[in-house]
């Protein structure tokens, strides 16, 4: 399989997930800027002030990626799609489609976080990815000190399967990080 049609939504009571799309970059302008202090530390993307018209670029990119089936990014938006709360994906990073494995990954906007729709939005994107994606196994990875990243995985059900020590640079730095990896497989007769 090297395409996949993939759904545009799954919304529960506290979120809407979908694939970005054009018109969406003040939104994630916003959601990234009023989160910088908050993503820093852990996220190598993120950036002191995202302009909106980088950030409408980003969704476009994305929105393509998404119909060509060569990589997943998901927003999360509030239940009425009128602010967005993080992102996370199903990212092609350990081979083709074909194989059936995607590494999952989030970020959550500062003034939502520690309140639970971090472990919420992963539930959900795993209960998706093995309910209406062609996925095989879930994976997720994060640097073993962001312990909120860590604690998310686990309360979704996320399984430690090691670290790799020393396998990454820190985020603005030199210094080497171990990285925490956590999977899940698709439940049999699902």
């Amino acid at each position: 399989m090297d395409y996949f049609s993939a759904p545009e939504e799954r919304r529960t009571d506290r979120l809407l997930l979908r694939s970005w799309k054009p018109g969406d970059g003040p939104l994630l302008s916003e959601a990234v800027n009023c989160s910088y202090e908050h993503l820093k530390t852990f996220m190598p993307w993120a950036v002191p002030h995202q302009d909106v018209e980088t950030s409408e670029q980003l969704v476009r990119q994305f929105r393509g990626r998404w119909l060509l089936s060569q990589d997943y990014v998901v927003a999360l938006f509030s239940p009425d799609g009128s602010r967005a709360l993080g992102g996370c994906g199903f990212h092609l990073r350990h081979g083709p489609l074909s194989l059936g494995v995607a590494e999952v990954g989030m970020w959550i906007r500062a003034d939502v976080a520690g309140q639970g729709l971090g472990t919420h939005a992963l539930q959900t994107l795993i209960d998706w990815g093995f309910s209406e994606w062609p996925w095989q196994r879930l994976v997720w990875k994060c640097d073993a000190e962001n312990h909120a990243s860590r604690r998310c995985a686990e309360k979704a059900g996320l399984r430690l399967e090691g670290i790799t020590h020393g396998d990454q640079v820190k985020v603005g730095g030199t210094e080497r990080r171990d990285t925490a990896w956590y999977a899940a497989l698709r439940p049999s007769g699902v």
